[in-house]
């Protein structure tokens, strides 16, 4: 019976061979099709790096890293030859005397004996390796006579189609080494720090002897049974010939030499300290884009982002010398993102907490995903914008500012009643040039000339210019209105003093925008994808567009120069900070000062930062040393975000040239109103 069993094995593929297969596949009795088999492609490593192209982060579900035949040494494929199949060049995909033995011990109940060959086993580790479920890895590896006869018959096809060195560096690819090495690549990185053409004979034997039970002859653990598993394969190599006896000898007396803290690098976006946020942003980015969860970490590609280390390292430092990473419910994130007119590159983003899971440590997109407390009158900009696009105002016209206490027609309470609308600043002239008032920031001007614009341009005009989370729904629930929606629908005029949750990264990109005069682009973290074989991978990203008229951006930046000069909310903070460029920003504090928000730009460089209570509890806070959460609170836009925002961009600015803002344009200088 069993001679027949190895009869129908060696016979199958000549009466019916390929569409036997496929049928197989198709009923589901078998994992993988022919095709894929030949084609060969293994879960591997993806990789992120900053814009030098130093790696950030690694993705993955099997560390591999694949390599070719040129890129691992002749020692290497000689000791697994010597140790797993002697006669891996002479035969065929299946040695009829090894098969043979193996399945006698299978049907008597003995134990499996190592009759398959490398094709054979390649074929095995493949179908285990790349199986999605664990139906198929339980078929994978079922001891059983089925199971070698179909092993055997995808062996045969895949001796047919490959060369010998070809399957040999499949395999050398594909087998696990152990502490998470898939391939051998992987496995010299673990274990020696160094490549798979750099490797001896006695490092190659170790490796090669590892195959058959990683944990039992694990080095690290057990370095004993790895010695001697080692000198096992190195005996084998000098009885084939592979090397001298004086070579054997050398190397039987090698150390093992394996590092001590043998390990893969640690997976995901939590091993990238200080760059977590941003990895973080780039992987829902990625699958915004089309991208499976499943392809980021199995695909091997090369993701080139656009996060410039030291832009990263000098933001991170002004948050955390504002708000420690410790500070009790108090969160500060900051994002900068350069302008341009083809695309708005992500430069740097992050927060004070340390990105992860562990106790202190939050996995919450906190400088991209909206916080709900939102950013206050940073969001007099699209009143603004939208008033002089309208033609009612323009940057020198002047506009009312009523007294605190304001009873506007539109600024109502839940039940529809007027209520007062206060201005936080005291001591303000009942009438201030457009200018003059996007720098000292009184609620009740902006109010009031929201009665004018109407509210659902205001919250148009946000969106186009960047905040394009407002078109994300109010709730889960089927059918939810969006935010912007939601506020139209409920005529909100508190809108204008920023009241809705709010990205820290699009209130960046608002100020890029601006800076692009006036042309929107996402803002991206990626400066390339590449597959295994280094071709560009397309990334389905959305395209520019012009938001607003260049004029009336180019306008605007300069109505908003006026906050850092005297007078203004942040100039406080931008003499303390030394700060001496000309630049566009607006400050924003929420009612209860839970939250206040800076965003500001030059023509190089826009960004923004939002200091909040993110707990689950919100509390005011009060702008100490450091910020912390009490009873009444004193934070404010001009405070610890302006001093983060411009502690940073003085920084990665550095030595760099001062550029002037755009020049006015003389039609959106006053407007009807005037």
């Amino acid at each position: 019976m069993v001679a027949a069993v190895v009869l129908a094995v060696m016979t199958l593929p000549l009466a019916g061979g390929a569409g036997a297969l496929a049928a197989q596949v198709s009923s589901g009795s078998v994992n993988v099709a022919p095709s894929a088999l030949l084609a060969g492609n293994t879960p591997n490593v993806t990789t992120v790096t900053d814009s030098t192209g130093k790696p950030i982060a690694y993705l993955y579900d099997q560390f591999r890293v694949p390599a070719t035949s040129a890129q691992i040494s002749p020692a290497m494929k000689a000791a697994i030859v010597a140790i797993e199949d002697r006669r891996f060049f002479e035969h065929g995909a299946i040695d009829p005397v090894g098969t043979l033995r193996a399945l006698v011990n299978d049907a008597g109940g003995g134990a499996q004996q190592g009759g398959s060959t490398l094709t054979q086993q390649y074929v095995k580790n493949f179908e285990l390796y790349t199986a999605t479920s664990d139906a198929q890895r339980k078929a994978a590896v079922a001891n059983n006579v089925s199971r070698k006869i179909h092993e055997a018959e995808l062996a045969i096809q895949l001796d047919q189609e490959l060369s010998k060195d070809e399957i040999l560096t499949r395999y050398l690819n594909i087998v696990y080494f152990g502490h998470g090495a898939y391939g051998v690549a992987a496995a010299a990185q673990v274990y020696f720090g160094t490549t798979p053409a750099a490797l001896t004979v006695p490092q190659a034997a170790l490796l090669a002897g590892m195959v058959q039970s990683p944990t039992q002859f694990d080095p690290v653990q057990h370095p004993e049974a790895a010695k001697s598993r080692r000198d096992l394969v190195i005996s084998q190599l000098r009885q084939v010939g592979s090397i001298t006896e004086a070579e054997a000898a050398s190397a039987t007396a090698a150390p093992l030499g394996v590092q001590s803290a043998a390990a893969v690098p640690a997976e995901g976006c939590t091993a990238a300290g200080d760059n977590g946020y941003f990895c973080s942003y780039v992987v829902r980015y990625l699958e915004q884009a089309g991208f499976s969860s499943q392809q980021l970490s199995s695909g091997g590609y090369t993701i080139r982002t656009t996060l410039d280390p030291q832009a990263q390292a000098t933001a991170k430092a002004a948050v955390n010398s504002q708000v420690p990473p410790t500070t009790p419910h108090v969160a500060d994130v900051l994002s900068f993102v350069q302008p341009g007119q083809n695309q708005h590159p992500i430069t740097a983003m992050v927060a004070n907490r340390t990105y992860g899971n562990a106790p202190g440590q939050s996995s919450y997109g906190l400088p991209y995903q909206p916080e709900n407390l939102g950013a206050g009158s940073v969001y007099k900009i699209f009143t603004a914008a939208t008033a002089m696009e309208q033609g009612l105002i323009g940057i020198d016209s002047v506009i009312d500012v009523p007294a605190s206490g304001y009873l506007s027609p539109i600024y109502l309470d839940g039940s529809g009643h007027p209520t007062p609308v206060r201005n936080a600043e005291q001591g303000l002239a009942p009438q201030l040039s457009l200018t003059d008032a996007l720098a000292q920031s009184p609620n009740t001007a902006f109010v009031k000339l929201e009665e004018s614009t109407g509210i659902a341009p205001v919250v148009d005009m946000a969106q186009r210019l960047g905040l394009t989370s407002l078109s994300d729904p109010v709730s889960n629930k089927p059918g939810a209105l969006s935010i912007a929606d939601t506020v139209k629908a409920q005529k909100q005029a508190s809108f204008t003093l920023g009241v809705s949750p709010t990205s820290d990264l699009e209130l960046a990109n608002v100020e890029a925008t601006l800076q692009s005069h006036g042309m929107w682009c996402p803002p991206t973290p990626i400066a390339s994808v590449t597959d295994q074989n280094g071709a560009p991978v397309p990334v389905n990203q959305l395209a520019c567009k012009q938001a607003v008229a260049p004029a009336l951006a180019d306008t605007l930046v300069n109505g908003l120069s006026h906050d850092d000069q005297p007078g203004g909310t942040s100039a406080t903070s931008a003499a303390a900070e030394g700060w001496n460029r000309p630049t566009a920003a607006k400050t924003g504090t929420t009612e209860i000062y839970q939250a206040a928000a800076f965003a500001g730009s030059t023509p190089q460089l826009a960004g923004a930062a939002i200091v909040f209570d993110d707990s689950a509890h919100p509390r005011p806070i009060c702008d100490g040393s450091p910020p912390s959460t009490c009873s009444s609170g004193s934070l404010y836009g001009g405070g610890a975000p302006a001093r983060t925002w411009y502690r940073a961009a003085n920084g990665i600015l550095g030595n760099a040239p001062v550029v002037p803002l755009p020049a006015p344009d003389p039609q959106y200088l006053r407007g009807s109103m005037s």
